[in-house]
């Protein structure tokens, strides 16, 4: 799939994903070696759209596992369809009505049951979930398990079987093994500590809110409306914005969002009631907010090249 790791790179870059050597570099190893990625990182530095732009670029089927709290198998890998398998029951009662007619005792009655089992408890019965999904796909599939984190540590457990052999166990049917072992992604917000087991069974990667020049890259290849003079103030900004003492501390998401704001207003460059206005786009709570505002003649200074983009 991938001929070298500048061949990532250059493919991401094709589907608008700018990733730097450390990235491409991870995802060419993981390719190669059939290893799992555990991507670790704040909010919205592109975790997760790394996964759908590799899937984009192999032109496989994008799996998505969300992962929360409470999570377990019958979310994540199957359910028996119960309603499905009643209904069959009631279709065919003529014919269990036969199997069970010579049967002279109620015990011999479950026995002649017993001894269809497979019919009722078959893979025409299970209601794949994700993992499944993924696992016994007839093309090759990128599995993205989304935020790992909030999963309780007994389902990060669960995981291991899968990440190890990319197989699973169904007590009915026996174990399934994948046919294509999928390209698997996981990503994680760090608000618990994933156990070492699983960060075994996969190659580390940890991605960090962009440089001002990566930063750039990003928001003249994302948002090409935007001029190259307020492309550069944008960034600045954000730039300088992330090392005040803040709530949450913007992404590179909400950098976009805010150049493709000012683009529809038809800013050229960013002037002081400009920035006091639209704020509300690159921060989202209000003392945030307030905290910039204080820095507003500094935030502008820094926007127009004259001040050192950390405000600290």
């Amino acid at each position: 799939m991938f001929e070298s790791v500048d061949d990532v790179a250059d493919k991401f870059e094709k589907k608008k994903y700018i990733c730097g050597n450390e990235i491409a570099t991870a995802v060419f190893l993981a390719e190669k070696m059939g290893k799992p990625i555990l991507v670790e990182g704040p909010a919205g530095v592109g975790k997760t759209e790394l996964a759908k732009t590799a899937a984009d670029v192999m032109g496989a089927e994008l799996i998505r596992l969300q992962c929360y709290e409470g999570l377990d198998e019958t979310k994540a890998l199957y359910e028996w369809e119960y309603g499905k398998q009643l209904l069959y029951t009631q279709i065919l009662k003529e014919k269990i009505d036969e199997l069970i007619g010579g049967a002279e005792t109620l015990a011999g009655a479950v026995e002649r049951i017993s001894s269809q089992e497979e019919v009722f408890f078959s893979r025409r019965f299970v209601l794949p979930r994700p993992l499944l999904r993924a696992i016994t796909a007839e093309k090759r599939t990128a599995l993205l398990i989304d935020e790992v984190d909030r999963a309780d540590p007994e389902f990060e457990a669960f995981l291991l079987e899968i990440l190890s052999d990319f197989q699973v166990s169904i007590p009915e049917l026996g174990t399934i093994s994948a046919a294509h072992v999928p390209f698997v992604v996981l990503t994680s917000n760090n608000t618990r500590e994933v156990s070492d087991a699983l960060k075994r069974r996969c190659l580390y990667l940890f991605i960090n809110y962009p440089s001002h020049e990566q930063e750039l890259r990003i928001v003249r290849l994302k948002v090409p409306g935007a001029g190259e003079r307020l492309a550069r103030e944008i960034v600045s900004v954000v730039q300088s914005v992330r090392t005040l003492d803040l709530k949450k501390t913007p992404s590179i998401s909400e950098t976009l969002d805010w150049a493709a704001a000012l683009v529809i207003i038809g800013a050229a460059s960013l002037t002081e009631d400009l920035l006091n206005s639209t704020l509300n786009v690159v921060l989202k709570f209000e003392e945030d907010i307030e905290e910039a505002r204080k820095r507003l003649p500094a935030l502008l200074r820094a926007a127009h090249g004259t001040e050192n983009p950390e405000l600290h």
